[in-house]
């Protein structure tokens, strides 16, 4: 059956919002906040933007003439919540109250989702969900080792974006995503790489921060010893080493901006942009940026070996594979491994959609937070 849902997607500065009638889209959206918007909510709980991200929501469907008792569904995307399998969860009280303390993993503009799908929903008198989390945890056992006990590997990366595109090429194949092996790479402001044995996610790259390829805008894995000395230096904050792993690290630390696009254009042309952040020669830029996709298709390879070598298909996503020269270097490194499909941008409202849809139409296969 087909349905009328409504899918939130927050992120720190906007909300990408779309409501479906079936598959067709009514409206898609990305509401932006300004400075202007935010100033009185500086420095609290991202909680507090609740009410003015409400209202703005709510004020769309008015503006497209949906009737609050139209909706069947109402999806947010899944915040930092306990490490959960992947599936479709009901928002429930539990979960509320976990997205709203930050109990796990803090406060992120993601754990709105979840808190605003159950508002809305509550008005519209219909079920509420999230959808494969970034928390997801299918890790092997033998994947959580990291060396030190007190340190496991976790599981944190672009699960929502990473399970659609396997999905959606399962389908193209005509198989069942849980009869593949497949590696998917999501590339954005973080990257995280994930081995997909028969529908679990066994191994992946913590794409959050701390581990995998440098990124645009994070450090990925560095030289443990350095990174320790760093932490001791005088004047050194903590602030000041995170910053160098997520938001100051990778390109943007090498090359002074995170804006691939940019960058590429620098590295074909020679010209920097009008008031341009980059900060380095041509050569560096390419350098950083070939550096980069050679980390990305050394972790591609890694996990071909998790998989033992039996891989259906390597699939790329994400915002960076708008590129033509960075999908184009992954497949020169990484094709002999399987065949490649390139899937651009993250096709998340369309995943917590479909989620959304096999909800309703199948209540059974909704899972229960705890």
């Amino acid at each position: 059956m087909a349905f009328n849902i409504l899918v939130i997607n927050p992120g720190s500065t906007s909300d990408d919002i779309g409501y479906y009638r079936g598959d067709k889209p009514v409206f898609e959206v990305t509401v932006r906040y300004s400075i202007a918007d935010l100033e009185p909510y500086e420095g609290k709980n991202v909680t507090e933007q609740l009410p003015l991200r409400r209202k703005l929501i709510l004020d769309y469907l008015l503006d497209h003439h949906v009737p609050l008792a139209e909706i069947d569904g109402v999806i947010g995307r899944g915040g930092f919540i306990r490490s959960v399998e992947g599936g479709v969860y009901a928002v429930n009280d539990k979960m509320v109250r976990d997205l709203e303390t930050g109990k796990y993993g803090g406060i992120h503009p993601s754990n709105l989702g979840g808190i605003l799908a159950r508002d809305i929903a509550r008005y519209a008198d219909c079920p509420s969900f999230i959808a494969n989390p970034v928390v997801i945890d299918e890790l092997q056992p033998l994947a959580r080792y990291s060396g030190m006990p007190d340190n496991p590997r976790i599981s944190i990366f672009h699960a929502l974006s990473q399970k659609r595109v396997a999905r959606l090429i399962a389908d193209k194949l005509g198989k069942p995503y849980e009869k593949l092996n497949c590696i998917v790479c999501h590339g954005g402001g973080g990257i995280s790489i994930g081995a997909h044995r028969q529908g679990k996610v066994i191994d992946v790259t913590n794409g959050y921060e701390g581990e995998g390829p440098m990124t645009p805008q994070r450090s990925g894995s560095v030289p443990c010893a350095k990174l320790v000395q760093m932490c001791f230096e005088p004047d050194v904050q903590e602030r000041d080493i995170r910053l160098k792993l997520r938001g100051k690290g990778g390109l943007i630390a090498y090359t002074g901006t995170s804006d691939v696009k940019e960058l590429e254009e620098f590295i074909r042309i020679g010209q920097k942009r009008p008031g341009s952040l980059i900060n380095c020669t041509q050569q560096k830029a390419k350098l950083a940026l070939d550096a980069m996709i050679y980390q990305m298709v050394k972790y591609i390879g890694a996990m071909a070996v998790v998989l033992e070598g039996k891989v259906d298909f390597v699939a790329l996503t994400g915002g960076l594979m708008y590129s033509k020269y960075i999908p184009q270097e992954i497949g020169r490194y990484v094709s002999w491994i399987a065949p490649m499909y390139v899937f651009p941008g993250s096709e998340e409202k369309d995943a917590l959609r479909v989620a959304a849809t096999r909800a309703l139409n199948d209540p059974k296969i909704v899972k229960k937070y705890t």
